[in-house]
């Protein structure tokens, strides 16, 4: 099976990471530092995405919210 993410991008992740550890990742406009794991993965993905590397596109609100729900109803039917 393909890859979804090129190796390329990992490493813009992974570098993002390293950078978020070290307290030296900014956000957007504000500069605000970051602290978030999943916000330092995001700046790391669309950096990559930036640079033409190989990273699926970002998922809209609404098949974001169909995952969720229907993540819930596949949990809820195991109980």
């Amino acid at each position: 099976m393909a890859r979804k993410y090129s190796r390329k991008a990992s490493r813009d992740v992974e570098g993002a990471m390293k950078k978020r550890k070290a307290g030296t990742l900014r956000s957007g406009r504000s500069k605000k530092k970051v602290k978030s794991r999943k916000q330092a993965i995001a700046i790391g993905l669309s950096k990559a995405r930036k640079k033409g590397k190989k990273v699926p596109k970002k998922a809209s609100k609404k098949t974001a919210k169909k995952r969720k729900t229907a993540k819930k109803r596949k949990s809820s039917k195991k109980k």
